[in-house]
Order: structure tokens, then sequence, then C-alpha cells
């Protein structure tokens, strides 16, 4: 399954029954405990994907595959089809000539086949006649996941000493920067709208200090009565032995002091009560350090989602919020915690003004589809065996990945009119 899908939210309540206990159930009971009972939803999604050796990331799970045989959770484009990377080498390769230089940085690698794939493309068209590199590119990955590092470094052995690890930011980077669905698995804060006004949304622990207990709309929230979420038992009902954890909304008007204006666009009310969306808070500021670090260069980013009009749509009542696992998805991130993803779609348009602000250049945005069209796709495919053209179309098949998932280019110190956005730029929608 691709990692796109939209659950039906209203069968959040899974039949699963996972353990209330564990290392990293324990972790977030204790952070919880520490909160004073209550944990916002941004902080407890940071635990169950990046918790170190206990969250869904750091815990060795295969993860990415084609299908639920082997035990993965989701496919991405790169592991769907070498195509992917074969076509976003072009862009990449522009890009380096563009601006001088002559290294690759890629933020959450994953399997390593993406870095494979761009490294095996831009190899080729290096190569002289006797099959030498004339000007090799080097490649920094950043990978939090030490399970992930170990697979990337095994699968990109030959390109070594041209490949490095790191597991924080560079003090400053000059090259092109690739990030493949790396911003929808950022956390974000949850929102609910009850009584007319947004709340936020966090989590309680049903089960604190090991004792049961239900969870009333009179205690729920932090700084005083709260609203229970729509996944937390009824008041004066027993819990679900095995639910540790509920949504509770903070029982205070949520600030928007600091934060998007996509958040304020969230109060004009057209918003009905239930409603549930998120806001990216995270992203936009990985983007900031990106720009505060990147002297020269280009990023390109990846991922599902949509600009701020359409992800704040008043009938998209039910927000993005979902989780994946053995290639199926549901919308409860509060079971299964640490064994299964949990992401959220982006607002591109909030990625666009949090890099402006921060002093980059939007170069373009465009559907995947279009993008890797104008990278050259066809021309690709008209080359390659029957066999391999199925995966590769369902890139930009418009009922698969080709439409929902997005690609925006930002860049500083560096001229460039890209060519991945030469035709069907949507830069005026963001």
């Amino acid at each position: 399954m691709q990692r796109n899908s939209r659950p039906d939210l209203a069968g959040a309540n899974s039949d699963s029954s996972p353990s209330t206990s564990g290392p990293l159930v324990d972790r977030i009971a204790a952070r919880v405990a520490a909160a004073g009972g209550w944990m916002p939803f941004d902080d407890f999604m940071a635990e169950a994907l990046y918790a170190p050796g206990l969250g869904y990331y750091g815990g060795g799970r295969r993860i990415f595959g084609l299908g639920p045989e082997g035990g993965s959770d989701f496919v991405t484009a790169p592991e769907l089809s070498p195509f992917f990377g074969r076509a976003l080498a072009v862009q990449v390769r522009e890009a380096l000539a563009a601006s001088g230089t002559g290294r690759v940085y890629e933020f959450g690698a994953g399997s390593g086949a993406l870095a494979e794939q761009l490294l095996e493309a831009l190899d080729a068209d290096d190569a002289d006649d006797d099959g030498m590199l004339r000007q090799p590119v080097d490649l920094t990955i950043i990978e939090l996941s030490g399970p992930l590092r170990e697979r990337q470094q095994a699968r990109l052995a030959r390109f070594a000493p041209r490949v490095q690890w790191l597991d924080a930011w560079p003090e400053t980077m000059e090259g092109v920067v690739v990030g493949n669905e790396v911003l929808d698995a950022m956390p974000v804060k949850l929102l609910h709208r009850a009584g007319g006004r947004w709340h936020e949304r966090g989590v309680v622990d049903l089960y604190p200090h090991g004792r049961s207990r239900s969870l009333s709309p009179e205690g729920a929230g932090r700084d005083g009565p709260g609203e229970a979420g729509s996944r937390a038992p009824s008041a004066g009902k027993p819990a679900d032995e095995q639910r540790r954890f509920a949504f509770a909304d903070l029982d205070v008007p949520f600030s928007l002091e600091g934060e998007t204006q996509a958040a304020s666009a969230l109060m004009d009310g057209f918003f009905p009560d239930g409603s549930v969306t998120e806001i990216h808070t995270i992203a936009e500021s990985f983007v900031a350090s990106l720009a505060d670090r990147l002297q020269r260069g280009v990023a390109i980013l990846v991922d599902y989602g949509f600009p701020e009009h359409e992800y704040y749509h008043p009938q998209r009542t039910g927000g993005t919020l979902m989780c994946h696992q053995a290639h199926q998805a549901d919308g409860d991130p509060l079971v299964d915690i640490g064994a299964k993803d949990i992401t959220a779609h982006v607002n591109f348009s909030g990625i666009a003004l949090a890099a402006q602000e921060a002093g980059l250049t939007v170069l373009g945005y465009t559907s995947q589809a279009r993008f890797l069209i104008n990278c050259g796709l066809v021309d690709l495919l008209a080359a390659a065996s029957v066999a391999k053209r199925p995966n590769a179309q369902k890139l930009v098949n418009e009922h698969e990945m080709g439409e929902l998932f997005k690609v925006i280019a930002l860049a500083r110190n560096c001229e460039l009119d890209p060519i991945g956005f030469r035709s069907g730029d949507r830069s005026h929608m963001l």
C-alpha cells in the first residue's frame, strides 16, 4: 500500500488489542505524567515514531516494501520503481550545475533506494567513454534511525567513501538537498473544534500509576475541564482494558501566537464542531533550519499534500492524520504504538511561506506526475522493458501517486529555471 490513502476516521476505535505496557508505552506514560497528565499530540507522535531504539523508525522494523509478505508497512516511490530516482536525477544534475556544487544531501533516506538510484544515474552522466568518473558526486545522508542507517550503509557500500552519514544537521550546506516523504513524518499539532472554537488535542493516560480509571470530560484537560476525544471512553464507562491512552482537549482557547497563517485561517468559522485538523509547526521549522544552513543550492522536497486552500477546506472535517501497518491504513495512532507509522499530509502553502520568510526562493511547485514527465520519465519508460513499466506508471497515474504527491523546489543563491517545473508549475496556487 502506498502511504497516501485516507482511512475512515469514524472507524478509529480499532479492534486490535495492543498491550498497555512495554518500554515505549511506559516511556510515553512517564512523559504524560511529567507533563501534568496531558501531552500535546506532536510530542506523543515524536515519541511513537522516534524514541531512540523504541519508536517506529528506531526499532529495526523493515517498514518499506511492495507488499505485507515481507513484513513491510508501506511502499514509497523509490521502492516502487527505480525510474523515480532516475528522473529526479535529471533535476538534481541541473541544480548541481547551476549552483556550481558537487554534493547531494538526503534527509531520511529510508532503505537507501533513492540514494542508490541518484548515484547510479549521476555516475552514468559523469562517466567518460572508458567508464571512468570525471567529477563524481558526493552524498551526505542525514538519518536519525540507527537501524535504517545500517541498511543504507550496506546498500551503498560500493559507493564508499563518497557517501557519509550524519545524525544531526551539518553547520552549513552547499549543494542539492533531497527529501522524499520526509515532511509528512514530522510530528504535527492536532486541533479539534468544539463549542464553536478550536482546542489543542493531546493525549492522557487511562492507567496512571497502574490504576485503571475511566476518562470523563470533567477530568480530561490539563488546565481545567476538557473535551474528551472521539476515541476516548464516555463518562462513567469503563476504559478499554487494552487501551492505555486516549485523546483529550486542552480546555483553553488555542493560542495562535507564533503559529502559521494557516492556523489563523482555521478561525474563520466555516468548520463545524467535531472537525479535526493539523498544523505543521515542526515541518515549517525544519524548512527554516534548512534556510539557515543552505548557503548555496537547491532543495527538492517530494510529499503528499495540498495547498492551504485545499488542506483547510471546510469539507475536510476529519483532517489528514493516518497510520500505516502491513499495507493497511487506519486512523488510530493510540494503539499498536511503535508498531505502525503515523503521518499527516503536508500543507505546502505553509512550507512555501516558511521558506520565503527564512530567505529562500520558491523555484516551483507542481504535481509529482508533471515533475517526473518534465524530467523525462516518458522517454525512460519508452526504453524500458514492458515488465518494468506498470509500477513506474503508478508514479504518474492521477488516481495513484501522480496527483496527490507534490514537488516543491527551494533555492538560495542559485539562479535556475528548473526543468521539473517548466510545464504545469502551480506556484500561483500556494
